[in-house]
């Protein structure tokens, strides 16, 4: 398939109530609004195309951005391909669920979100910390340091509160993650969480939103949670 037969079979599957909850996330045109759900069967006849994937998220269209990271190949990508992603990612959905998500497949991984976490830059920042996330929740504990995850612990608790607002959301994300995914640290994440408190999320037009990490943990840890791994970071 190429990119134009993708994209017709795309916007086969739009779905106007679909589109609308996009954009009230932060999504603009062009998109269809396509269920991710509703994006498998054509997933399944591509399977992995990279040179496709890059096209179509060269696009701008949401729906095709977000499948171009389904049937990405994250090990051909080098870090100005993700640099190049990220630039397109326009806001968290993005961000945070396509090139994140994406990243963390790479073996260049840690080296890149790694940069973006120092970046300064909103998003950059969110999709550094979540691709974090999504490492840790996926990979064996061996696989980091945990001297590292312990200095970005103490990190989180001295900026978080300070940060732009998605940068704040996967900042906390981090900290649950750390709190359930990473046992050499769970005692640390607990209380680096408790420290933190709530945490408030300003959004446009929409009224504040409050996360406590800790509160969260708390919960998985009652649900028998504790040490979680999920099997694959992309569907």
């Amino acid at each position: 398939m190429n990119v134009e037969m993708v994209m017709q079979e795309l916007e086969a599957l739009g779905k106007e109530r679909t589109k609308k909850m996009y954009i009230s996330n932060g999504a603009h045109e062009p998109l269809f609004g396509v269920a991710t759900g509703a994006m498998k069967p054509i997933a399944k006849k591509i399977k992995i195309n990279q040179p496709l994937a890059d096209e179509l998220y060269a696009t701008g269209n949401y729906d095709a951005m977000y499948f171009a990271g389904i049937i990405a190949d994250p090990k051909a990508m080098m870090k100005s391909d993700f640099d190049r992603w990220m630039d397109g990612a326009y806001f968290y959905m993005l961000s945070d669920y396509v090139v994140a998500v994406t990243l963390a497949e790479a073996d260049i991984a840690q080296e890149v979100a790694d940069n973006w976490i120092a970046s300064g830059e909103e998003l950059r920042m969110s999709a550094g910390w979540s691709c974090y996330c999504w490492l840790i929740g996926n990979r064996q504990d061996i696989e980091f340091s945990e001297s590292k995850i312990s200095n970005m612990l103490d990190m989180v608790k001295n900026t978080i509160q300070d940060s732009p607002e998605r940068t704040k959301s996967a900042m906390n994300n981090f900290l649950y993650t750390v709190g359930i995914s990473y046992l050499p640290l769970h005692e640390k994440a607990v209380e680096t969480a408790k420290a933190v408190g709530p945490v408030e999320i300003k959004r446009e037009k929409k009224k504040s939103s409050f996360l406590n990490a800790y509160e969260s943990i708390q919960k998985e840890v009652d649900k028998g949670r504790l040490g979680f791994k999920r099997r694959y970071v992309r569907c």
